[in-house]
């Protein structure tokens, strides 16, 4: 396992969020896979949080990581729209960076990246 310098409760909170999500907007045609990976490069750690869900329209990328910016309404999702903006104030807040890439339809991958120990 990956060793980082991260507050453990904080990174415990981007994991929720991130598997939460992949959970909440899963196609409703198929059971949630989802797989969280992690490979070392330099003296960062970058973790993967993939699924098989609904994606996101690259066009959409940098919104989702905004406060209270939700791509759906309350009927189809229900949610706040701060789920991704928290992990994003997180994994920043220690020194790392957020992507995401998706194909709609697919599913999405969140990475980020938090300095080693």
């Amino acid at each position: 396992m990956p060793i980082v310098m991260a507050d453990p409760s904080q990174l415990e909170q981007v994991f929720v969020n991130l598997i939460g999500n992949a959970i909440k907007y899963r196609r409703p045609a198929a059971s949630p896979v989802i797989t969280v990976s992690a490979r070392r490069e330099d003296g960062w750690w970058e973790f993967g949080v993939a699924d098989n869900g609904i994606g996101i329209e690259a066009e959409y990328f940098d919104r989702i990581f905004k406060m209270f910016r939700r791509l759906h309404t309350h009927d189809e999702y229900e949610g706040t729209g701060i789920a991704l903006a928290v992990v994003k104030k997180i994994v920043e807040r220690h020194g790392g960076t957020i992507r995401a890439e998706s194909t709609p339809g697919e599913g999405s991958t969140f990475f980020f990246t938090l300095p080693a120990a």
